[in-house]
């Protein structure tokens, strides 16, 4: 079983957080969709021959802004170009103000089964602060309208760590995201990059980020909310209600195989992953006029693999299976490094079963980056 990933890469306007490629131009789009077809054609044997899709993920960008004629064209050429198991998830990204009645309609009759809505908070001066094209109102009433509609799987974004003068703000966006009901939530502290307007504002002294000791208070308090909401972590940043996890991410972070489609997208098949080029024109002018896919190919070497098995594994309630990581990746942590996983486990930081899983605690999930990295090995 694979997966499937479609970058959407246009948005009606940018947030000032995101760094993801995307384009507030809509010039290309028609274009763009002719494109991603015949890159499903170009591509269809990536995977191995008639491979059989488990998940599809439409991501972005702003995927919300397909229309639906856009949306039959893709799903009639994944159909052409693919096997679809009955039963696989079918996500698509979406914003509050996308969301229309109409649209939910629209999406309700398509084979998208799961709504991914970037709500971000439901307070009205951080959403104008983030530039976001919602009101505060349509964050909630979105959610209400598309569980109308007949979507049941939800998911939901949060942001946490936004500088402000207390907590409230953020006590209050769980209150109301709990309430709801929704299965599942993503929740990320605001991450400040270079490339951004957040991050030049902060370059220049127009913008300063919260300190790290409230934004791991408002984590503590998220993990305590989860909790008590009867949610699971199963991956840092995402929480589901018992059986609702996404099994498109969850395959990702097991290394399960997949195809990404469009500017910008990375793909996976075990031995090499490839990322096509974060530019639409581009994208454009090579698949349409020349039939080729601009792409960069990199071959994993198994310090990769190994490496890449520490980043994703330690995120997820699995945690890292020590004695895969030495059997099948050959790097072994437990001789080498045992002084290291002791001192994770006084910290309270880590644990370590008798089967050699090694678990990030609480505590040790706010240390999760630097603790992956003292872990990663070098290239012989």
């Amino acid at each position: 079983m694979s997966g499937l990933y479609l970058h959407i890469p246009f948005c009606k306007q940018a947030c000032h957080y995101c760094d993801f490629h995307f384009s507030t131009s809509m010039a290309l789009k028609s274009r763009f969709v002719e494109a991603l077809v015949r890159e499903m054609e170009l591509r269809r044997d990536y995977l191995g021959p008639a491979p059989q899709l488990s998940t599809i993920y439409f991501g972005g960008g702003t995927p919300s802004l397909l229309t639906a004629p856009e949306l039959d064209t893709i799903f009639e050429a994944i159909h052409r170009n693919f096997s679809v198991a009955p039963d696989a998830e079918i996500t698509l990204e979406a914003n509050p103000d996308d969301l229309t009645a109409l649209k939910l309609r629209e999406l309700a009759a398509s084979p998208v089964n799961r709504l991914s809505i970037g709500l971000q908070t439901f307070h009205e001066p951080h959403l104008r602060r983030m530039n976001r094209a919602h009101s505060a109102e349509e964050s909630r009433a979105c959610v209400e309208w598309a569980q109308d509609a007949g979507f049941e799987n939800i998911s939901v974004d949060l942001i946490y760590g936004v500088p402000a003068e207390g907590h409230d703000i953020w006590e209050r966006d769980m209150e109301i995201a709990f309430g709801l009901g929704v299965p599942h939530m993503s929740c990320y502290a605001l991450t400040i990059e270079p490339d951004t307007v957040f991050g030049r504002q902060l370059k220049k002294g127009k913008f300063l980020a919260a300190p790290e000791e409230f934004v791991a208070h408002q984590f503590e308090r998220l993990l305590q909310e989860i909790h008590r909401h009867g949610y699971q972590q199963y991956e840092i940043s995402n929480f589901c209600q018992p059986g609702r996890e996404s099994r498109h991410n969850s395959a990702y972070w097991r290394g399960v195989p997949y195809l990404g489609l469009g500017p910008s997208a990375h793909s996976f098949n075990g031995p090499s992953r490839q990322y096509t080029v974060a530019n639409n024109p581009q994208y454009v002018q090579a698949i349409l006029d020349r039939a080729e896919v601009p792409a960069t190919i990199e071959q994993l070497s198994p310090t990769d693999r190994a490496n890449e098995y520490l980043m994703t594994s330690l995120r997820t309630a699995q945690g890292c299976d020590l004695g895969h990581l030495r059997d099948t990746l050959g790097v072994d942590l437990l001789g080498p490094r045992a002084a290291y996983l002791q001192e994770l486990q006084r910290a309270g930081w880590a644990t370590l079963s008798p089967q050699h899983v090694l678990l990030l605690t609480d505590q040790g999930k706010l240390l999760a980056d630097q603790i992956t990295l003292e872990l990663f090995q070098e290239e012989q």
